[in-house]
């Protein structure tokens, strides 16, 4: 079965949807919030495991030219922060919460305690659900993430059909195969029909054009919202071979030499400020020229570079078929990241117990037509075919993270910071400028109901709902305003931060000690002022700890 026939296949699936179903989900259209600009259409595109500096117009070598029409398009924000990890990130940017407030402060297991259940609270609302409720059209695809419940005969009480979308495809869990994911889901069944050349990046970009397409051709008059997840680059490094061939000996000269370089260009761009100190290398990571197994290490990257132009393609398709269709103009298209770069190695005996038997379903031990994958970060073994399973590990995600200090599920920068681009030619005129006001990913519920001219509910299902936590991005999008916001806090697994004004805190870990870094002149984390600022330090601190008992970050499991 080829990419056409796969389209059509799930495609048909809409039918269900069609007519007056269909038109009875979009009722109760809310008016727009202002007369000069009609609320928009909205596509929120969340990548999984890039890093800050990945992408070319935040200062990358990986050819990504249609996001970077994107960024150079509208507007490319500085100082975006996620919470740490991937699924955390998901529960809060889906619900507006903070993610142990969503109950998803950990991974997807229930530890006993409100704030890490690995399931979405029912006192929570998602976009899909609020925006449902405006008259939108809801649609996901890809990397769903926020519900301990995966098996196709168990409980889908938080699947995405039952939070609030009108049509899924993608995997319940939260990694795993491109060319075999388990958890493959189309609405609520499994769908197994693959095709010798499926490719899940692809998947994902067929299947919402797909969605879109069938939405402007039933509903044409009715906004829509997709949120378009996908798992690129997260490891496993799976990627075609014509992909690879494209990125062979692009990163040649090593981690160091391309930090250097990556830097020099976002200095130029004004994405860094040249007060910053580039940190050291991590001192996990060798210098490059003493690196051993160099040529795997190469092709460590050259694979990760051949997951996210994938992804690049696949939102080219669907940006065309939005101007194609003469939507663009009046569609809000956000791009971002979970979390930092990934420096997670996967060659413990640890790793081999949860990918091959974790409670998350990350991986089979055979490929489908009975090879045995093999495991782990090997320099025998060159990654990217179907039966490998490997990481791009710590030195590649320094690199990933430039300038920052450190990488995923800690909450240096390295770790939580971002790109966010936004792009709406209706709506924002400010065209290829920066935004360096500090922002969060509790910010995009707000910004979607303002826009949108959606009621956040008080009450949904018979539940009380949390309210919003962040603030509307809207004022930024206008003009180079500060957005009126408070505190930004984070926490994962013990590591936490807060940031307020030109402050930052941060600890490494439950056991690590607090830092002090004013973010106006060393946002790279290099000075830490903890001793000579105590009464600064004790201030953030006290405001972290009164944020972690009223957010459920307490009680701890355990």
């Amino acid at each position: 079965m080829d990419r056409r026939e796969f389209v059509r296949r799930v495609s048909a699936g809409s039918a269900a949807l069609s007519g007056p179903a269909m038109l009875g989900s979009l009722a109760g259209c809310a008016e727009p919030l202002h007369d000069a600009v009609p609320r928009p259409n909205v596509v929120l595109i969340f990548s999984d495991d890039l890093g800050y500096s990945d992408i070319g117009c935040y200062g990358g070598e990986l050819r990504t030219p249609n996001i970077d029409a994107l960024g150079l398009g509208g507007l490319r924000f500085t100082n975006f922060i996620n919470a740490a990890r991937c699924c955390p990130s998901r529960a809060c940017i889906l619900t507006g919460l903070y993610p142990h407030q969503a109950g998803v402060g950990g991974m997807m297991n229930d530890r006993g305690v409100p704030g890490y259940r690995g399931d979405l609270g029912r006192d929570c609302v998602t976009l899909a659900e609020v925006l449902k409720g405006a008259g939108y059209g809801t649609y996901a695809t890809g990397k769903w993430h926020v519900t301990r419940f995966i098996e196709a005969d168990g409980p889908k009480h938080n699947w995405p059909l039952q939070r609030g979308f009108d049509r899924y495809f993608g995997t319940i869990t939260g990694a795993g195969s491109y060319f075999e994911p388990q958890t493959l889901t189309l609405d609520n069944d499994p769908f197994e029909e693959l095709g010798e050349d499926f490719y899940y990046t692809d998947a994902i970009g067929d299947l919402s054009v797909q969605f879109i397409e069938d939405h402007l051709d039933r509903t044409p008059g009715a906004p829509f919202f997709l949120y378009q997840s996908f798992t690129a680059p997260h490891w496993p490094l799976h990627a075609t071979e014509a992909d690879i061939a494209l990125a062979r000996g692009r990163f040649d000269a090593g981690w160091d030499r391309l930090r250097l370089e990556r830097h020099e260009r976002m200095l130029a761009a004004g994405i860094v400020d040249s007060r910053w100190t580039l940190p050291e290398r991590e001192v996990e990571a060798p210098p490059w020229d003493e690196a051993q197994n160099r040529d795997w290490h190469l092709r460590r990257m050259e694979v990760y570079a051949a997951q996210v132009e994938p992804m690049d393609r696949a939102i080219g398709r669907l940006v065309e078929t939005l101007r194609r269709r003469d939507v663009l103009d009046d569609t809000l298209i956000l791009f971002l990241s979970d979390n930092g770069g990934c420096a997670e190695e996967i060659n413990t005996q640890g790793w081999y117990d949860y990918i091959l038997r974790g409670g998350e379903r990350v991986s089979r031990e055979f490929t489908l037509d009975g090879r045995p994958i093999q495991v782990g970060n090997d320099p025998g073994v060159m990654p990217g075919p179907d039966d490998t399973y490997q990481s791009y590990g710590l030195p590649w995600a320094n690199l990933s993270n430039t300038p920052f200090r450190l990488y995923k599920a800690l909450t240096h920068t390295g770790g939580v910071a971002t790109p966010l681009i936004a792009h709406w030619p209706a709506g924002i005129s400010a065209a290829g400028e920066l935004r360096d006001q500090p922002g969060h990913l509790i910010d995009i519920m707000p910004t979607f109901v303002e826009l949108a001219g959606a009621a956040y509910p008080a009450e949904y299902s018979g539940e009380e709902i949390q309210p919003m936590e962040g603030v509307s991005l809207v004022p930024a999008f206008a003009d180079d305003q500060p957005l009126d916001r408070g505190a930004i806090y984070i926490e994962h697994e013990g590591s936490r931060a807060v940031m307020d004004g030109t402050w930052k805190a941060v600890a490494r870990g439950s056991a690590g000690p607090w830092e002090l870094y004013g973010t106006q002149l060393d946002r790279t984390e290099t000075r830490d002022l903890a001793a000579r600022q105590p009464g600064e330090l004790a201030r953030l601190t006290a405001m972290w700890e009164a944020w972690a008992n009223r957010a459920r970050v307490f009680p701890r499991p355990g």
